[in-house]
């Protein structure tokens, strides 16, 4: 793939296509410089891809709702001929996190440095801690907090862990468009 098959998109980085098909990247999602995304990608409004993010939706599709973001470092990819990934809006995804063929319902969270396996799910406003293994095919229920390798559940969300991530949403939101003002 040479530098003319990609375009640089909403704050500098950068798109490619995968057999003919480029991401779809809503007007007001912020890509950081450095940021690579390829294929059958959707990023949805007021979304932000952080700095040397990959997002690779070759051998599958991604879809990434609104308001949502995926910080630093991040690998997201698909399950070839199995589980695309789908991550839903209001989802937070911690630096230097792998999400892989997982789907991820609104609101929720992927911590730091943590690991999520082919067929994985994680619901409405549920967490998974940082550095932790999710292994393939496990369900995280609404609400509830998993952390270690291999993750486990360790009890369920209080309203101010919930709250927190919320606030966490709308911090990447208003610095996405800070940076988008700036590029």
């Amino acid at each position: 793939m040479s530098e003319k098959q990609s375009r640089r998109v909403n704050g500098g980085g950068k798109i490619y296509p995968y057999r003919g098909v480029w991401p779809t990247i809503h007007e007001t999602a912020f890509i950081a410089p450095g940021a690579r995304i390829i294929g059958d990608v959707h990023i949805g409004a007021g979304s932000s891809i952080w700095f040397n993010c990959v997002l690779r939706g070759d051998v599958n599709k991604i879809r990434i709702g609104c308001n949502s973001n995926i910080q630093d470092g991040s690998v997201v990819h698909v399950e070839g001929g199995g589980a695309e990934t789908v991550i839903g809006d209001d989802v937070l995804v911690g630096h230097l996190a792998l999400v892989h063929g997982t789907t991820i319902e609104d609101g929720g969270f992927v911590g730091m440095k943590a690991v999520t396996m082919d067929g994985c799910h994680i619901g409405a406003q549920g967490m998974l801690g940082a550095g932790a293994l999710l292994s393939p095919g496990k369900k995280i229920g609404p609400g509830e907090l998993w952390l270690g390798q291999p993750a486990r559940h360790i009890r369920d969300m209080s309203e101010e862990m919930k709250a927190g991530l919320r606030d966490g949403t709308d911090h990447y939101k208003q610095l996405a468009q800070e940076y988008l003002e700036d590029y």
